[in-house]
């Protein structure tokens, strides 16, 4: 009889050899594999947490990575809309602030379903602080894949969820307006916290790199939005009054630097034809990716410079 010689092999195998095919069922086998299968996510699991190498006494070994759930990011669900926003918070040695703003803000944007990334332009030169070009930093840094901007101080959390932090497409929002802002309620106020697309504040050349220390950077915004025709929106049919934000900085804890020298107090009234954008001087030391409880936000380290025979009183002590 001719046999083809694909099936030769198992002609070759005799009754009392043929332990595997006696022995082994199709449910013996399944059995095996399943043993195999437990086995190898077993070992995954000791090696990822690093219990393996510790019981073993290879701790020099590196640290594998545990495998982490995906959860559907707010790029899967067009419901979050198309704009990404850039939360830009100036920042200096005020940490215990910023440990309850990212999270914070985190949770209270993605509850409203806001796409953005948070960036702390940390100033970590000797130079006196100042918002208007940490600001500007935060836009040059901010990337392409952002769409506007928010100029967000990091002592200011929104109380109600009622307020708009969407993309400004008419022109720049005034999230914190005089009437809302637990202190300052003058009608030509726009700190705290504004919203303007990239566009627009690039029409503006940025803010005024000329005020260090504390305040005045904002008026002087405000006449560069003027200057450039656009019109400012606020929020309407808010309710809540003085008691829409949460205002945790303590004055008693961190003083405002409010010192003006002669120089300085004559040049804060005035508008800065030419500055912003395009003459701010920087140098970015590092960019770190922090997490804080859960949110995630990029560190921007920044040392700006100072031009003192335009400005003097950057370094006053």
């Amino acid at each position: 009889m001719m046999y083809s010689s694909r099936r030769k092999p198992v002609l070759y195998f005799k009754d009392d050899r043929s332990f595997l095919l006696r022995k082994c069922t199709v449910w013996k086998l399944f059995g095996l594999c399943m043993l195999f299968v437990l086995g190898s996510l077993l070992w995954v699991q000791l090696t990822c947490s690093g219990d393996m190498s510790q019981t073993a006494g290879y701790s020099h070994l590196p640290h594998q990575p545990c495998p982490v759930e995906r959860h559907s990011s707010s790029a899967d669900d067009p419901s979050w809309g198309p704009h990404k926003m850039a939360l830009i918070v100036p920042f200096r040695e005020r940490f215990e602030e910023l440990l309850i703003f990212v999270p914070y803000m985190h949770a209270f944007l993605n509850k409203k379903k806001i796409r953005h990334k948070i960036f702390i332009v940390n100033q970590l030169d000797h130079f006196r602080f100042n918002r208007a070009s940490l600001i500007n930093v935060g836009f040059m840094e901010s990337g392409n894949d952002t769409d506007y901007i928010a100029m967000h101080d990091v002592d200011l959390l929104p109380q109600n969820e009622d307020l708009d932090y969407g993309f400004p497409k008419e022109g720049p929002f005034h999230v914190a307006s005089p009437e809302l802002h637990p202190l300052y309620h003058y009608k030509t106020y726009v700190g705290g916290i504004l919203l303007l697309t990239k566009k627009h504040y690039q029409l503006c050349n940025g803010m005024s790199n000329r005020f260090w220390g504390w305040g005045r950077e904002d008026d002087e915004f405000f006449r560069r939005l003027k200057t450039a025709d656009l019109k400012l929106f606020r929020p309407k049919s808010i309710t809540t009054g003085t008691k829409t934000f949460r205002h945790i900085h303590d004055p008693a804890w961190r003083k405002r630097d409010q010192k003006r020298i002669a120089a300085q107090k004559q040049e804060q009234f005035k508008v800065d034809p030419e500055g912003g954008l395009t003459n701010l001087r920087y140098k970015v030391e590092s960019r770190q990716e922090v997490t804080i409880s859960g949110a995630p936000c990029t560190v921007i380290n920044t040392f700006l410079e100072c031009d003192l025979s335009l400005t003097p009183w950057c370094q006053i002590s």
